[in-house]
């Protein structure tokens, strides 16, 4: 349909005077639609600014303070029907006609796209405008204009920098088939050794945006020891994504586990000048997968708050967020990670950054269903849907946080099986230990314990960086309401250990609770007591820690009367309190969750 319409544009069209097609092929040409544009074009073309009558008598654009086409297809009909010289004569009227001074970045485009052949000249503007583009987070715009430079760049060792950087913009803008087909042309150039070795960077970039292959973190580590002495700050930067890639593969990393890259990493080269937040992660990192969770708190709390604190809005601002977020996860600090998720969002944003945007929205989304915010959880999903439909990158997971809090079983089911499947077979072990924590959540508020058991042990056991803080406090519940307590009593140490080595009020507040549940008598009322006053303070309160302190007096009334925590007998089927969105006026839970509890996004627990 779009087709014939357009053909029948381009019949009525052909039947007006050269001169008004003329002129209607210089207004399609430049897509602003700046009116007074326009008649200094003509004046260089020699056309009188009345030849535009016929057009505007037929109804196909009108021209007042802007230039407006009576439908979208016009202008591409127009565009479309001229020749390659027509279309270069347009162009070049275009540039003529635009200030240097003013508007240099418009009439680069022009001068380009009047260009046959190569010239280096009009290259160059290209390539500062790309710049300036960049500069005011046009990613998109920037991209466009270093693969124009590319092309018209005569010299083949410039015309390989270019298409080495164009490439790296239109990975970055989310364009990454684009990305490899410009970094093909720079490979087949004359690339010194640096810029080679960026080149072998971004194809492992390139290559983990389209497929999330597990192979990605050997190529990074390769990539990262090549620019050691070339560029050492480029290659901290490396071994820091070979981490975060290393993560992402998880136990299904193929022969480059997250353990064997830190250990690599560990020989990275020192910091050039004072340490970035990024140097900071790298080395926290670094130290919690060869040194274990408790040493690598100090560390990793200083890259954290140098997170915090730089509050710059270029690229270097970027550079490992994904990992500070994740160890900001693991070490339950909420408060950091609320604020470097939505930092994470804005600076997608405000640079264009489509791939890294889709990441950043989809984390915070997990955030936003763990605080009770379902609802623009579930809008952020849908935006993460539509950027990975239009740039083409696999799937992300996380919509299944959503479904398994709230209860649907039978759609968090469907979802974990094709996750899983997938996942397994583009080596995303984190995808995995992602889902099966997910489910661990909902099988506990089911009563399935013996299945929420299992699917926390996948996350626990890997000890994968984020979802094992996630998985632990499940796997504790899993095994006392399944009369395992021997296990219950191994895990909650584990718990304790790393709670108290991060100590934040959330972490805390979840080793309270999850001691309280192996606890029983007074003990477990105080232990309560303690979960609610911690959990409050943070920002899953909401969640965590609503109730009342009558509610703790119901915990105690239950108590008293509950089977100890080892016994075999089923217990009570109630709504519990810290994994409840309630008022905090809220009574104390009684036994039964209500009938909205679905409806309202509430997860329906048994209560200790």
């Amino acid at each position: 349909m779009p087709g014939r319409i357009e053909e029948s544009f381009q019949r009525r069209a052909a039947g007006l005077p050269a001169p008004t097609q003329t002129l209607m092929l210089v207004a399609a040409a430049d897509p602003v639609g700046d009116a007074a544009l326009l008649w200094r074009a003509a004046e260089h073309l020699g056309i009188d600014a009345e030849a535009i009558a016929p057009a505007e008598a037929t109804g196909l654009l009108e021209v007042g303070a802007r230039v407006r086409f009576s439908h979208p297809l016009v202008r591409s009909a127009v565009y479309r029907a001229a020749g390659p010289a027509e279309r270069r004569r347009a162009h070049a009227a275009l540039a003529e006609a635009t200030s240097e001074k003013a508007d240099p970045d418009r009439r680069a485009w022009h001068r380009a796209q009047a260009v046959l052949g190569t010239d280096e000249t009009v290259a160059l503007e290209l390539e500062r405008s790309a710049g300036r583009a960049r500069a005011r987070g046009g990613l998109g715009a920037a991209a466009a204009f270093l693969e124009r430079a590319t092309a018209l760049t005569p010299g083949p060792a410039d015309r390989a920098h270019r298409a080495l950087a164009a490439a790296q913009a239109k990975h970055e803008a989310g364009a990454s088939d684009a990305a490899f087909d410009l970094l093909s042309i720079a490979v087949a150039g004359p690339l010194d050794a640096l810029h080679r070795a960026r080149a072998e960077r971004l194809r492992a970039q390139i290559e983990f945006a389209r497929t999330r292959s597990s192979d990605v973190p050997g190529m990074l580590l390769h990539a990262a020891k090549t620019l050691a002495p070339l560029d050492p700050a480029q290659s901290r930067d490396t071994y820091l994504q070979a981490i975060e890639a290393a993560i992402h593969a998880g136990p299904l990393g193929h022969g480059r586990g997250v353990v064997e890259v830190a250990e690599a990493a560990s020989d990275a080269p020192p910091p050039v000048g004072p340490p970035s937040p990024a140097d900071l992660l790298l080395d926290g990192l670094v130290t919690r997968f060869t040194c274990g969770y408790e040493a690598s708190v100090p560390g990793l709390r200083r890259a954290l708050h140098a997170y915090r604190e730089n509050l710059g809005t270029d690229d270097t601002s970027r550079r490992g967020l994904w990992g500070a977020c994740r160890a900001a996860y693991m070490l339950w600090d909420d408060q950091t990670l609320y604020e470097l998720t939505t930092r994470y969002i804005r600076l997608a944003r405000d640079a264009g950054a489509l791939t890294t945007l889709a990441t950043a929205l989809n984390f915070h989304s997990t955030i936003l269903v763990q605080i009770g915010d379902l609802a623009q959880a579930a809008g952020l999903v849908a935006d993460v849907t539509a950027i990975l439909e239009s740039t083409g990158a696999p799937p992300l997971p996380y919509d299944i946080v959503r479904r398994a809090w709230v209860g649907r079983r039978a759609e968090a089911l469907e979802q974990f099986e094709v996750m899983v499947q997938e996942a397994t077979r583009r080596g995303e072990g984190t995808v995995i230990t992602l889902a099966n924590s997910s489910m661990s959540v909902l099988y506990n508020g089911l009563g399935d314990y013996r299945a929420a058991l299992k699917a926390a042990s996948v996350p626990c056991d890997y000890d994968e960086l984020t979802h094992s803080s996630a998985a632990l406090p499940e796997l504790i519940e899993a095994a006392v309401r399944a009369g395992e307590p021997a296990r219950a009593e191994a895990t909650l140490e584990r718990l304790s250990s790393r709670a108290r080595a991060s100590g934040t009020p959330l972490a805390l507040g979840i080793e309270a609770r999850s001691r309280a549940l192996t606890t029983t008598g007074p003990a477990a009322e105080d232990l309560y007591r303690e979960a609610i006053d911690q959990l409050s303070r943070s920002r899953y309160a909401t969640f965590s820690a609503a109730p009342t302190s009558s509610t703790a007096s119901g915990y105690a009334a239950r108590a008293g009367a509950r089977t100890p925590a080892n016994s075999s007998a089923p217990p009570t089927r109630c709504s519990r309190a810290w994994a409840w969105r309630r008022s905090p006026n809220a009574p104390p839970a009684s036994c039964g969750p209500p009938a909205s509890s679905r409806a309202s996004g509430r997860r329906s627990r048994p209560m200790p």
